[in-house]
């Protein structure tokens, strides 16, 4: 068996998962992609309510901004030879009081990520976008807050970058924090376009 059809094998398993269906608001549908030989793995929270429609990881607003964060477009971004995107919980949670989405399942990580991980050898890059996904990878190594893990991003290269959620809510965080345009995504940017060989 080789590498990819390990990875083909366990992504079956995964998109089959029905452990918390009993928790999920519009039933499972795991959002996972990529091929082993992808070069840049993306890490976020968890599917909204479009992606869970679609099927589509990043399939909406956010997506829009993260490709641009990124400065790649849509071919590119859905590539799976190229980006393998594997956030914390598969699976839409569902929302919270305040009208946002609830955080991923507790049960999706630990039956999944550390199997998941280790098939995608070739990821010279990963992109951690949300404090879900920072929070999980990272560990002890993240900073207090977010916004304090972000500022300290140069100390998290070469093997990972970390941002906040390209979401609408995160719009006042990047007007009071400038810097994170003017020094991380050009960074950001610069890596993303050399692992992709991007001219």
């Amino acid at each position: 068996m080789t590498g990819q059809d390990e990875l083909d094998a366990l992504l079956r398993e995964i998109r089959a998962c029905t452990v918390c269906a009993p928790f999920l608001p519009l039933g499972p549908r795991p959002v996972v992609r990529g091929r082993a030989g992808a070069r840049i793995l993306l890490t976020s929270q968890a599917p909204g309510t479009r992606v869970h429609e679609t099927g589509l990881s990043f399939n909406d607003r956010s997506g829009d901004v993260l490709r641009g964060w990124m400065g790649i477009d849509r071919a590119t971004f859905y590539d799976e030879d190229r980006i393998a995107i594997v956030p914390i919980g598969f699976c839409y949670p569902g929302r919270d009081k305040s009208g946002g989405d609830k955080p991923p399942r507790r049960e999706c990580a630990p039956l999944w990520q550390a199997r998941l991980r280790p098939l995608f050898p070739a990821v010279e890059l990963t992109i951690l976008a949300g404090s879900y996904a920072i929070d999980h990878t990272l560990g002890a190594r993240r900073q207090a807050t977010l916004g304090a893990t972000v500022r300290a991003w140069r100390d998290y290269l070469p093997e990972f970058i970390v941002l906040p959620h390209p979401s609408w809510r995160n719009v006042l965080w990047m007007r009071k924090n400038p810097w994170f345009e003017a020094e991380v995504l050009p960074e950001l940017r610069r890596r993303v376009a050399a692992l992709l060989e991007l001219d």
